[in-house]
């Protein structure tokens, strides 16, 4: 990356080194390399004692990793309102894990997107990984996980999540990604958001607010193809309770096929097929 030096560098970086003492030189922290990584932390996570036996293996397989080092998924589930006094200088909450994950999620997220999905919009990327990675779908993939019986967390702070607090929610999730990231690597953490957590939010992205076509028709103007078609294969039953058999078709390929009561409720189920089917 080449950057802009002005004749202030100098002034700026000692600036920076008076507002973060401990900052580091980019000559002694290389992260393409994950031993640098495991090496800076190897005891910045100490084990705090509660995610152990039954509730340590119930943990691993809720989240479908082997897990390694018990201390950091430890951190990412304590919330501020639950202070833990350490030796270490590790914080005793989650919010320094929620941050890593954040930048985590959104690049895997990103790159999932840009793989799978030919749009060549910005904009319209943007605003589809805005619709996947946002507080109200973390918090329902963390609710859906049941993550809030691992949580330490005041008794105030859980009265707010019961009564519908998505931050929490979301952010453990997040730590969580995070924690992943640093015991297991980048490519456990991939797996984790697009194997686990995708799934989970899938209801409370493209599909959530039941209008399909609506759905379906953005996205596929978004890659420059001309509007869905809805077809009519079939209809049978007396006139006062007709059966409809509608395909979607999307330049000439049939990407959907939906049965209803109405043309209109077969095209929505149609459009959701297509959804699930091209772009899920």
């Amino acid at each position: 990356m080449l950057l802009y030096v002005s004749k202030h560098t100098n002034n700026n970086v000692n600036d920076m080194k008076s507002e973060f003492p401990d900052i580091k030189s980019s000559q002694n922290f290389n992260m393409g390399s994950s031993d640098i990584i495991k090496s800076e932390l190897k005891d910045k996570f100490p084990e705090l004692g509660f995610l152990i036996g039954e509730v340590r293996e119930s943990f691993a397989e809720m989240l479908g990793v082997e897990i390694g080092r018990i201390g950091i998924y430890e951190e990412a589930l304590t919330h501020r309102s639950y202070p833990v006094q350490t030796e270490s200088k590790s914080p005793s909450s989650n919010e320094r894990l929620e941050f890593l994950g954040d930048a985590i999620l959104d690049m895997i997220v990103a790159e999932y997107l840009f793989v799978y999905y030919n749009i060549d919009s910005e904009g319209t990327l943007t605003k589809l990984r805005s619709r996947l990675v946002n507080k109200h779908s973390l918090a329902i993939c963390g609710k859906k996980m049941n993550i809030e019986r691992f949580l330490r967390i005041s008794h105030s702070a859980a009265k707010t999540v019961q009564a519908g607090n998505e931050t929490i929610l979301a952010d453990a999730m997040e730590a969580i990604i995070a924690a992943i990231y640093l015991d297991l690597g980048l490519d456990e953490a991939r797996k984790f958001i697009i194997n686990k957590m995708f799934p989970l939010i899938i209801q409370e992205t493209l599909l959530d607010d039941n209008n399909y076509k609506s759905r379906l028709l953005e996205l596929v103007q978004a890659e420059g193809k001309k509007s869905p078609e809805y077809i009519v294969l079939d209809e049978d039953g007396p006139p006062h309770n007709k059966n409809y058999t509608v395909a979607v078709v999307i330049e000439g390929i049939q990407s959907g096929v939906g049965k209803g009561k109405s043309k209109k409720d077969a095209e929505q189920i149609a459009a959701k097929r297509a959804l699930i089917s091209h772009y899920l």
